[in-house]
């Protein structure tokens, strides 16, 4: 295989996203998963950390997997490869709405007028969160953008991410989350925690007591908001242990941003790396080491000593 060949194989597997040429549409998606997160949120039972809430990548885009109602079970799914919405029951109906371009409001009245026909009715709180300014999703007409070639991007890019994310975490034996989908911060994450309790935090939010009542080290990729204007991998430690901002870590493209409090990794120094993977795992791993050292977290009691197999 040629230098040529590895290129074009490597631009398929980890494609580029950059932020300006689908915003509209990420919007657009970021709404519409914030629906389907809210229909899992309210049927399920409440986990800790609020574990009940994400989706997961499938072999074919994001899931709920199996979310109950009374004695069924019924599953939604993002297929980014058909483009369609797919709602599974366990007695063996199955429904489809296309994934295209259509406002807020018309994708939420469907869906719930599908979920009524289905005999699957559910009601949730119709307003997005996490979001400044939100708009009522039955009053949505502003985000109605659908482009299919950047969500086969972006769910491209998370099958891969999601991938590195599952062998990192299993080089961990203590509480670990899973590797999943927050649709309130469109963000993929997964979550080390020490095992002891953190300080409370004044004036926090119910979400925000309970995500962050133990120490954690939280790795992740979202496509880019805030000051971070484009797709990143990142690192935080909470609470921050001092001296984390000054810390090197790998690679060195790495850098600590202190509107995010944690480290940031472009995207694209992964995506046009040699080796992707591990110029990935390079990041999680030094990050994690940086925070868990300096906040002496007990590493030798919460790590494998070899990857498992």
């Amino acid at each position: 295989m040629t230098d040529s060949d590895k290129t074009d194989v490597r631009a398929e597997v980890w494609p580029s996203l950059p932020l300006e040429e689908w915003k509209d549409t990420y919007a657009t998606l970021h709404m519409w998963t914030q629906v389907v997160g809210k229909i899992r949120l309210v049927q399920s039972p409440r986990f800790n950390h609020f574990w009940q809430v994400p989706l997961y990548v499938s072999a074919r885009g994001l899931t709920t997997t199996a979310i109950p109602h009374g004695t069924q079970n019924f599953e939604i799914e993002f297929d980014f490869i058909a483009h369609q919405l797919v709602i599974k029951t366990s007695d063996g109906e199955t429904r489809r709405l296309e994934l295209a371009p259509r406002s807020v409001s018309d994708f939420y009245r469907e869906l719930m007028q599908t979920l009524d026909a289905l005999r699957l009715p559910v009601k949730i709180r119709a307003v997005p969160d996490e979001l400044p300014n939100p708009i009522p999703f039955a009053d949505d007409h502003e985000h109605a953008s659908y482009d299919p070639e950047y969500a086969d991007r972006l769910w491209r890019i998370l099958i891969q991410s999601d991938r590195v994310f599952k062998d990192f975490r299993a080089r961990f034996i203590g509480k670990v989350s899973p590797v999943h989908f927050f649709w309130g911060s469109f963000d993929l994450a997964v979550t080390r925690f020490s095992g002891r309790l953190a300080p409370a935090r004044e004036g926090a939010d119910s979400i925000t007591r309970e995500a962050y009542s133990h120490e954690v080290i939280s790795h992740g990729f979202w496509p880019g908001s805030g000051n971070i204007r484009m797709p990143a991998f990142y690192s935080y430690t909470t609470p921050e242990p001092a001296g984390l901002p000054q810390t090197p870590i790998k690679p060195a493209a790495a850098f600590y941003n202190p509107e995010t409090g944690g480290f940031i990794l472009p995207y694209d120094e992964v995506r046009q790396a040699d080796e992707p993977e591990r110029v990935h795992m390079e990041f999680l791993q030094s990050s994690y080491e940086a925070g868990a050292n300096l906040a002496q977290w007990d590493r030798a009691a919460l790590e494998r000593a070899t990857p498992a197999a």
